[in-house]
């Protein structure tokens, strides 16, 4: 991934942030059938080796975990929001009409090394974390002994699990830090307005960071 200089992010805690806010990434293998990229949501070990380890499933059916090797790198991409930027946002183009449009992003890449963990207790332990993360704030959050034992034993026979050891972070936060910083604010504002919050959000921050 291409990084300038300053749109680079690389505090290990804000990337691991953005990986359990986003949790949905896509993994990017390169096995016997070629590349290949699957959707699915992770957990985030943080705590797991020196840069974390990722925990997820897939089901059976899915080749993937017969086309990739123990150890193989892959690679799983974590996007933490996005937004159109016009170029009217922008309080100098009125004056000086030298600005064009952008697209503004937070993004990270975690490269690692893959197992597969083919066995019911690290399967059933993924499911089960992943369940009480996403059904927290819920009024009456579902668990999975609310369903017949049977049938859960039937369903975790019917995925794989994954493991990716990150060896390697790269975060990329896209935020016009490239700008003035009544530019950056003015653009903020204006996604903040439209309801694109994230990246608005996280361009007012810059702004206020770049403020003397």
């Amino acid at each position: 991934m291409y990084v300038p200089a300053h749109f680079d992010e690389s505090s290990k805690e804000v990337l691991h942030a953005r990986i359990a806010g986003h949790p949905f990434g896509t993994l990017i293998t390169h096995g016997q059938g070629g590349l290949d990229a699957n959707h699915i949501p992770f957990e985030l070990s943080a705590d797991e080796g020196e840069l974390g380890v990722l925990h997820a499933h897939v089901a059976r059916n899915n080749p993937v975990w017969r086309e990739v090797a123990n150890g193989d790198e892959v690679l799983v991409i974590f996007q933490a929001g996005d937004a159109y930027i016009s170029p009217t946002w922008y309080p100098s183009k009125h004056e000086l009409h030298k600005q064009v449009p952008t697209w503004n992003y937070m993004v990270v890449h975690a490269h690692g090394r893959i197992t597969i963990r083919d066995d019911e207790r690290y399967v059933r332990g993924v499911v089960g974390r992943l369940t009480r993360t996403h059904e927290a704030s819920l009024p009456k959050p579902w668990k999975m002994g609310d369903a017949p034992k049977e049938y859960i034993d039937t369903l975790l026979q019917s995925i794989v699990g994954l493991e990716v050891e990150i060896t390697r972070l790269t975060g990329k936060s896209k935020l016009s830090q490239n700008k003035e910083v009544r530019d950056i604010r003015g653009a903020g504002e204006a996604l903040v307005a439209r309801g694109s919050c994230p990246i608005g959000e996280a361009m007012l921050a810059e702004a206020q960071k770049k403020q003397p």
